[in-house]
Formats: structure tokens, C-alpha cells, sequence
């Protein structure tokens, strides 16, 4: 039998041994009772500077004298755990005429691929992006000189832009389902961490190698994948997919399909529009842009972790701060410490902005996305007037660099006095193809760089040093979300057709890469059993 322990406090510098003897005393028992003990969670507690500590959680099976004294259940902080094996799909009983096709390779897609897969549907997946292997040398040519690959970028290729990012693996869903995305995650190769961290991260540089064998056992187990493959248009009847057009390497391809898995992400807009104009519903919807602060690490380190900043027992330190100016919420997003501000563009005369970090987080700078929420009425009319806006704001930041990928920046100082840029101080932007310094107030909305304006002084209240005259800004971070959702059903339809199953954070239903991989999850239920994936 098993049984879960709460409330266990721990010292920075624990090992296997103290582990097992704070369990044991917390249980009530004797060290040598415990036959086995599994760290379920694992939080850190920074709220006393003085006192850092971490809070667990642990799984643990005992003798039977343990466990006969256990199951009196007179203590509050052991509870009996039962496992429960998850019952194999329903699979559906008529028959799929045309093929099963996934589009996207990022979280979303992978996950619905590996789910059909699993369950002999034989998926198959085109990406518009290259392999993990040949997009990072485009993206470092991008990077290196500004010479940007159209579809092979942070946006477009093997792992989907999470694939450059921190690898930040929380979720504020509670569902199940988000246990056996970190379990696959895992078994691909993921740091073993993230099963109990309570904020777990893979970093960019493993997440490649996860990416990959999620695509290999996607093969193995029958599906097949194409790469520099993009879905160009569908073609309905009676309002249910018939068949659909992709284009890749071999030509134009026109393949019977009546399910369909949509997990574009973010960066594909030319596919977005080709479905408005086949009459698939669409809305706007609230999101949130800005730009990318930077710091130096140490700075952070000191604000949230005090006399122990130096600790060798004390990652990177992140941190998570909102504020109101006026009527509009003023939000950190996708804080990266120890990272790099990275070029995520994804289409010519654009420049976007976006956080990485690599596993072990020993950037010397931390970043993180400053974003104010916009909504429906700040853009153009239609559903897809976010697009638009979001275009025009990374143009406006491509013209602002001078071209070649290169991003508009200043200092905090500069940007809060409301004076012209001349250069930087003592921390060195880390964006690549490089910065140009120049006035964001003349780059961003009149109502976005305000809100920024306002919420800075509020930020420095919550974290000291916040405001640090040479902290970077970036613009733009415009891909926080998307601007518009593609609508669908319970069952995770299109409203407008049957087959297509809009998910992820491209079609406006996730904000990362657990979320995502959720919905890819609940898309190859949906596609599996004929019937809306279950709700918990």
C-alpha cells in the first residue's frame, strides 16, 4: 500500500538520507520501516529571506508494522494513496475513410500524433519547419546575420517555438492529463525534475533532444512525418472536411482527409486567413503585448533570495509580478533567468521578441516578456483585426531596427524620463541580430508604452531593483497568445466543420507547452472514440 506525506519541510542542502528521516519522523515511524519513498513535489519557499527552505511532498511504502500504524489514519499529514491504471480508449467503430492528418509539429501536435499513434491511426504529420537538427543552424543564421529562413525559425519547425524558450513545463490546469504529458516528457528524455518540481523547466537545450524522440516513436509506431510540408486548403462537403492541400517538397498534394488536427501555433497567419476565407468561424479575442525587460541575474537573485542569493544550493531566481495602470492589467510573462531576449520573427519586415534559456539557467542576464492586455477594441474591425494589429506593431519595430532583424531598445532610465537613447550601461542586451537604441515611446502604442510607463514604478515596489536605470527593454513581444480563436464544439469540432479540430495555442485554447500538449491530447481522444474527450 502506499501513502502520500505532506507538509514536509527541507533544508536546502538535503540528501536521500535526511530525506527518509524528516519523512519517517512526520509519518511517525522508524527510518528503517520505509521500504521505499518517491518524491512526489517539491516547492521552494522564499517567503522569509532569512529562511529559505523547500516544501515537499512524498510517496512512500513501509513495512507491515509501518503500515498497520499508518492506516489507523490519525495523522493529518499522511493520507492512503491509491493508484488508478487509466482504461484504454473506446476506439470509434466506423470506419475513417480518409487519412488522419495532424498539422503542426509543436506540443499540440506532437501529443495528438503520439496518442493516435498509439492507438494504430497511423497519423500523418506535415510541418511546415524543418528537424530539430537543420532549424537550429537557421535559426543561428537568423540570429548571426538577419538572414531570416521563412520556414525554418523560432516559429516554424520541429518542437514549435517552445522548442527555443525556457522549456517552462507549468500549468494552472488541474487536469490529469497534464501528469502524463510530464510522464512522456520524461520518457523522452526530460530531466526526471520535472515530475516533482512544482515549477518544472526542461530548457531549450534538452527540450531539442525530448522533441526528437517524441517524433521517432511517433514512426516506430506507424505514423509517418513530413517536414517542409505546409497545409495550403481544404476542401468541404455538407460542412464536413473532405479533403485537404498540402504543399511540400514533392509539389501540390491532394489528400482525403475527414479528420484533421490543427495545431499550427502561432507564427502561421497565411493559414489562418486561407480558413477565414473558407468560411470557418473565427473571433477576436483578448491578448497582450509589450516588450522584454532585462536585468542582470545577480540583481534578481539578491531581490528574491536576500543573504542567500549566492547559495550553491539556489537556482537562477524567477519571479512573477502584475499591476494595474488605469483600467488595463500590466503583466510579467515567460520570465527567463539565466536567459537570452531572442529574434522570433516569422515573416519578412517583422521583428518579435521572445525569452530562451538554456537547462542550467547561467545566462548572466534574466528576462522576462512585459505585456499590457489589449483587447477587442484596440484593433481593427473582424476577426482577425488582432492580427493585423500585432503586424503593425512588428513592423513598426523591424523599421525602428533599420532592417536585417535588428530590435529597438533603450534603457529603463531613458524610457521613464522620456528622453532619446544613446546607448547602454552596464547590462549588455543579449538579443541577437543586435539592438538598435531608439525611443520606445515612438514605437509602441500610445496606450501600450503609457501602461509601461505607469506600471514600472509599481513593479519596483515588488521587487527591488526593478527599476534599475540600465535594465533593457525589447520590443516587441507580440506573441504572447493568439488574437483570435478558431471556434469549436465540446468535441473539439470546428462549429462550422466537422473534422477539423482547431487546438493550441494557434488556434487561441493554450498558453504553453503543458496546455498545448493537453489539447493535442484531448484532440486524438476526440478523433479516437467519436465522442467529446472527458472532462475532469
Amino acid at each position: 500500500m502506499h501513502f502520500l506525506i505532506s507538509n514536509l519541510r527541507l533544508p536546502l542542502s538535503y540528501g536521500e538520507t535526511e530525506l527518509k528521516r524528516i519523512a519517517a519522523g512526520k509519518a511517525g515511524l522508524k527510518p528503517e520501516q520505509i521500504r521505499s519513498l518517491r518524491l512526489v513535489r517539491r516547492s521552494l519557499d522564499a517567503r522569509k529571506k532569512e529562511d529559505i527552505h523547500y516544501q515537499a511532498q512524498v510517496e512512500i511504502t513501509c513495512d507491515g508494522a509501518g503500515e498497520k500504524l499508518l492506516k489507523r489514519g490519525n495523522n493529518p499529514s499522511v493520507k492512503p494513496l491509491q493508484k488508478e491504471k487509466q482504461a484504454p480508449l473506446a476506439i470509434r467503430k466506423d470506419s475513417i475513410a480518409g487519412r488522419c492528418v495532424v498539422v503542426g509539429l509543436g506540443p499540440g501536435g506532437l501529443f495528438a500524433a503520439l496518442e493516435l499513434a498509439r492507438y494504430g491511426f497511423a497519423p500523418l504529420v506535415i510541418e511546415r519547419g524543418r528537424p530539430v537538427e537543420q532549424r537550429v543552424r537557421d535559426v543561428e543564421q537568423y540570429w548571426e546575420i538577419g538572414k531570416l529562413n521563412l520556414s525554418s525559425n523560432v516559429m516554424f519547425g520541429e518542437g514549435g517555438a517552445g522548442t527555443f524558450s525556457d522549456g517552462k513545463l507549468t500549468s494552472r490546469s488541474k487536469d490529469p492529463r497534464s501528469g502524463r504529458v510530464l510522464e512522456l516528457l520524461y520518457g523522452a528524455g526530460a530531466p526526471e525534475e520535472i515530475l516533482f518540481e512544482a515549477k518544472p523547466h526542461i530548457g531549450t537545450d534538452r527540450l531539442r533532444k525530448v522533441v526528437t524522440g517524441l517524433r521517432e516513436e511517433i514512426i516506430a509506431l506507424g505514423g509517418e512525418v513530413r517536414f517542409e510540408t505546409a497545409l495550403t486548403d481544404i476542401r468541404m462537403e455538407k460542412g464536413c472536411l473532405r479533403e485537404v492541400c498540402i504543399l511540400g517538397p514533392g509539389g501540390e498534394e491532394w489528400i482525403p482527409c475527414e479528420h484533421l488536427v490543427l495545431a499550427i501555433g502561432q507564427g502561421a497567419r497565411d493559414t489562418v486567413r486561407m480558413l477565414h476565407g473558407r468560411g470557418i468561424p473565427m473571433e477576436k479575442k483578448p491578448f497582450a503585448a509589450g516588450v522584454r525587460i532585462e536585468h542582470p541575474q545577480k540583481l534578481i537573485n539578491l531581490a528574491q533570495y536576500g543573504p542567500l542569493a549566492d547559495s550553491p544550493h539556489l537556482g537562477a531566481a524567477e519571479y512573477r509580478i502584475t499591476a494595474q495602470a488605469g483600467d488595463r492589467g500590466v503583466y510579467s510573462f515567460c520570465m527567463c533567468p539565466g536567459g537570452y531576449v531572442v529574434a522570433s520573427a516569422s515573416g519578412e519586415e517583422q521583428v518579435v521578441v521572445n525569452g530562451m534559456s538554456n537547462l542550467a539557467r547561467d545566462g548572466e542576464n534574466a528576462n522576462a516578456a512585459l505585456v499590457v492586455q489589449v483587447r477587442p477594441e484596440d484593433v481593427p474591425e473582424g476577426p482577425l483585426g488582432g492580427i493585423e494589429f500585432c503586424e503593425a506593431i512588428e513592423k513598426a519595430a523591424f523599421l525602428a531596427g533599420g532592417g536585417k532583424g535588428k530590435a529597438p531598445a533603450e534603457r529603463v532610465s531613458d524610457f521613464m524620463e522620456k528622453r532619446t537613447p544613446t546607448g547602454f550601461g552596464k547590462v549588455r542586451p543579449t538579443y541577437r541580430p543586435g539592438v538598435v537604441p531608439v525611443d520606445l515611446w515612438q514605437v509602441l502604442p500610445p496606450f501600450m508604452a503609457r501602461a509601461l510607463f505607469e506600471a514600472l514604478p509599481v513593479f519596483a515596489r515588488q521587487i527591488r531593483g526593478f527599476d534599475f536605470d540600465d535594465a533593457i527593454l525589447t520590443g516587441v513581444e507580440s506573441r504572447t497568445s493568439a488574437p483570435y480563436r478558431i471556434l469549436r464544439g465540446a468535441d473539439l469540432c470546428s462549429v462550422g466543420c466537422s473534422g477539423l479540430y482547431p487546438i493550441g495555442e494557434g488556434a487561441g485554447y493554450a498558453g504553453g507547452i503543458v496546455s498545448s500538449a493537453i489539447d493535442g491530447l484531448k484532440a486524438a481522444e476526440a478523433v479516437i472514440t467519436g465522442t467529446a474527450p472527458a472532462k475532469y
